[in-house]
Formats: structure tokens, sequence, C-alpha cells
């Protein structure tokens, strides 16, 4: 590669990459500087420099100018020759120098040209693949959270690969939806959990039993959610068992649990597909915590409920008969999605085990 070889692709890369090229003349010349140094010559006052025209390489050793007066100095240790030079010693070759300016001397070796090739082509390539990564980043950086399609192009023991288009993301197997069968080459829903520019590239993690996966299909299947006319407040999700979902709208006029349903269940059902089956609870938010906690206990009904701390977010439920096994859910589960659901912790109780505690309920 020649100067004007190499000044054309500096050009091409300016234009297609983006990159300014005063960014690419710099590490060129600090690359060839090094260069100069681990084949040639360890001088440490040694520069590089490129003719952005031309393309035409030179190195330079130089000596800093200094006041005569240091040389006199009995406190400093005089001039260093190797790499400094007096005023007066300085303007016997250029009578314009002044302090700080340099002397330079060329010192480029014959056969530079061979290693200013080699290197420009590995300067060249590092900076294409720097832009590349850039743009990359740029694409996919405010994608974290967000749901995304892409093609199944790879497995390993532990992760799928994704292709996202101008980068891969990786599934783990541990982030897929239990008992889900996911094919090789096709398309796929995927939730963005993770964006990670990072030394060795760009990592791209994904998920489909993050709560967030369930809130961007509601997003995607409910026109009044994407149009903000019905807003989720919350998502609580035991990925390929249970989730629920607390929706509202400011709307008196609009059902917000009706709307998500949709016609014969259409909506819910599209969105139930891409799950594998999994049970969705779709509950009305109240901002009156009371309420908002016994909608998130369905399907169990005829709840009381008492907030026992509003600061520590802590509640008691009383449920009798089959309620209380309802309210609860098998191992647990009813009880604990709704506590995530409403971040409140959820105590169920039946109305004898709080009267021993020495608890009483009184309605109003």
């Amino acid at each position: 590669m020649n100067g004007k070889e190499f000044i054309k692709a500096v050009d091409l890369i300016e234009k297609e990459k983006g990159i300014d090229r005063d960014i690419i003349f710099q590490a060129m010349e600090a690359a060839l500087m090094a260069a100069y140094k681990k084949n040639f010559d360890q001088l440490q006052n040694v520069k590089v420099v490129i003719d952005k025209k031309t393309g035409d390489i030179k190195v330079y050793s130089y000596l800093t100018v200094v006041s005569d007066e240091e040389d006199d100095d009995e406190e400093s240790d005089g001039i260093d020759l190797d790499i400094e030079i007096s005023l007066s010693e300085a303007r016997k070759i250029n009578r314009l120098v002044e302090i700080g300016d340099t002397i330079d001397t060329e010192v480029t070796p014959k056969d530079f040209g061979r290693v200013a090739t080699s290197t420009a082509k590995q300067v060249l390539v590092q900076k294409m693949r720097e832009a590349e990564r850039n743009s990359i980043m740029e694409d996919f950086g405010d994608k974290q959270d967000e749901m995304l399609i892409g093609t199944v192009e790879l497995e390993d023991t532990d992760n799928y690969y994704i292709n996202l288009g101008r980068s891969n993301g990786i599934l783990p197997k541990k982030e897929c939806i239990p008992g889900e069968k996911i094919e090789m080459n096709s398309q796929i829903k995927v939730y963005v959990s993770k964006v990670d520019s990072n030394g060795k590239g760009l990592l791209i993690l994904l998920s489909r039993c993050h709560y967030g996966f369930i809130k961007r299909l509601f997003e995607l299947e409910i026109p009044e959610i994407s149009d903000g006319t019905i807003l989720v407040y919350s998502v609580a999700r035991d990925a390929g068992n249970r989730s629920k979902v607390a929706v509202y709208s400011e709307n008196p006029k609009v059902d917000p649990i009706g709307s998500c349903i949709g016609e014969k269940g259409t909506r819910i059902a599209r969105i139930l597909e891409e799950i594998n089956g999994e049970k969705i609870d779709i509950v009305k938010y109240d901002k009156n915590p009371e309420e908002f906690i016994r909608n998130a206990l369905s399907p169990a009904k005829d709840l009381k409920v008492l907030i026992m701390d509003a600061k520590k977010q802590e509640s008691l439920v009383i449920a009798d008969g089959d309620n209380f096994s309802l309210a609860i859910g098998k191992k647990g589960q009813n009880a604990r999605l709704a506590s995530k659901l409403t971040h409140y912790k959820i105590d169920v109780k039946t109305s004898l085990q709080a009267s021993e505690l020495g608890i009483s309920f009184r309605e109003e």
C-alpha cells in the first residue's frame, strides 16, 4: 500500500464508516512510532509525520529548545543533550525558533515503507472494526428492556444464538419458557435483558421468561396499551406457570381488563400462544392498596384486607373456606405473585388464625 492508496482508503473509511480522518492519522502515526522503536531505534524523542494529502511518511527525531540558563543553573542537572538543545545552539540552525519549539532531524529508514504498509493495514482494519462495533452499539444500545424478533441460528449446551440483523444475541436456555420447543431457523420474539459493550465486542443477552417479556407482549397485542389508553402498572411472573398483569385506564369509559382479553378472548389468546400456554391473571390496578391487593389475589374472593404498616408496605389478608387456599395458591404461588404485583408483603390468615393472634378486623 503506497501513500496514495492509503489516502484513498482513509477517505473511503471516513465516508462509509463516519470516522474522522484525523483520528485515523493520529492512530497511524502512533502505531508507526511504536513500529519504528521496535524495529529500528529506541529513541524516545521520535515522531512520525504523515502528509495528509500525499500519504508520504517521514520519521523525525527532535530536540526540545530550552533556555540557555538551564545549562548554567547550578541547581539543575543541565541540558539533556539527548532530548534538549539550548536556545543559542538552536538558533544556529534556525534563527526563528523559540523556547518550547523543536529542532527536527529526519531519520526515516530506507526500508521503512515495508513496515509502514503492514502497519497501515492493521490500523485501517482496527479502525473499521471499531467503527462497526460503535455503529452496532448505536443500533442496539437503546434496545435494552425492549422486544426484538430474531432468527434462531445456532445452539450449544447452554444457549441459543439469535440473529438480530447486524448482531447476534444470546438466549440462555434457562431463560426460555419451561416446556417450550425452539426450532432452528425459526423466527422468535425475545426480550433484551442486557446490552453490554466491552473490550471484546457487544454482548446482547436475551430472555423469554423475564416479566418484561409479558409486558412487551401486551403492548404488542393490545392497541389501547400501545397508544396509552390503557396503562400497565406492574407485572409479576412465574415463567411457565402463571403471570399477573395489573392494568388500568384514566378513561372511565374504558374497560381495561375486557380490552386486554378482547372479543371472544382473541387478544389474550395470541399472548397465551406465544408463552406456551402459561396462565395469565389480568387484574385491575387501584390506587387504594387494600382494593389493589384484593384484586391481585384473584381468583380468591370475599377477602378482608388490612394494611398493617403503610410505610413498610405490610398487609394482612383474611380469607376463609376455599378462598384461603385460592388466595395462597399452589405452593404459595398466588400470594407470592400478588405480593410482587402490589409491592406489598401479604400475610394470608383465616379468621380463626387472626383472632388467635389477637388481630381483629372490623369492616366499616
